[in-house]
């Protein structure tokens, strides 16, 4: 185990998953509610050491215990590797805690796998979480949403990322649900929130899969910045107020 001034960190083994089991300082390791946090970066990037950095940062914010899922990616191991290890850490987390006590978590291409990860545990049985936090989430690999077309050159962080998305496909349908999350049956998700900027080149994959999660019944809340890129304003007062939002969110479920 291993600290600093923001946490303690163990690293875990769990099922063929690499995790990192976060507790921010103040926060007991056995209070209510576990978020099960799955790190974006194009489903190429951001792995090992970013990934626990990226998940310590989240876990201070939301002072919430945190699993950190540094889940495989191509081209070494293209789908469903990531998919596969997300399942074996919620499959893990479930041996520890009630479905009702785990809020998953993923923004960008960790929102599509946060949202495969739901479908796949739902077709297979499983409870499903608490809640689900998607954050500018990657939900259609086909990129044929609007904003695609109309904020390309105008989101000053993110492009087209079709070569990367056909790499991780590894010669599957784009469409394919466990790929593309917003082509799927999203009945029985638990309650949602989703994030977004009005210069978010995803910006019509979010407002789709919410339009797609309220059409499945599921209580499903939208909040967009405005102005807002891809990665938002973190630090910034309009970053706060979704941080704000988000743990609200997350005090709410786990009350």
């Amino acid at each position: 185990m291993s600290g600093d001034a923001k946490a303690q960190v163990d690293e875990r083994t769990v099922g063929g998953a690499h995790v990192f089991d976060i507790v921010p300082d103040g926060v007991a390791s056995q209070s209510r509610g576990v978020v099960l946090e799955i790190h974006g970066g194009g489903l190429i990037l951001c792995g090992g050491e970013s990934c626990k950095l990226m998940a310590m940062g989240a876990a201070a914010t939301l002072q919430r215990r945190m699993w950190a899922v540094d889940y495989r990616m191509p081209p070494e191991f293209p789908f469903p590797a990531g998919l596969d290890d997300c399942m074996d850490a919620y499959r893990g987390l479930l041996r520890e805690r009630p479905a009702s006590d785990i809020i998953v978590s993923g923004s960008s291409a960790g929102g599509n796998l946060a949202a495969a990860l739901l479908l796949r545990a739902r077709d297979e049985g499983l409870p499903m979480p608490a809640g689900l936090i998607l954050g500018t989430p990657e939900v259609d690999l086909t990129e044929s949403g609007d904003s695609f077309q109309t904020h390309e050159g105008l989101d000053p962080v993110l492009h087209s990322l079709m070569p990367v998305n056909l790499l991780y496909a590894n010669g599957q349908d784009l469409r394919t649900p466990y790929l593309s999350p917003l082509f799927g049956n999203l009945e029985g998700f638990p309650p949602t929130l989703l994030t977004t900027g009005t210069r978010d080149l995803y910006l019509s994959n979010t407002v789709r899969m919410h339009g797609a999660l309220r059409d499945a019944g599921v209580p499903a809340q939208l909040h967009v910045t405005e102005a807002g890129p891809h990665t938002g304003f973190p630090g910034a007062p309009e970053g706060e107020r979704i941080d704000r939002e988000i743990r609200e969110f997350v005090r709410q479920l786990f009350s």
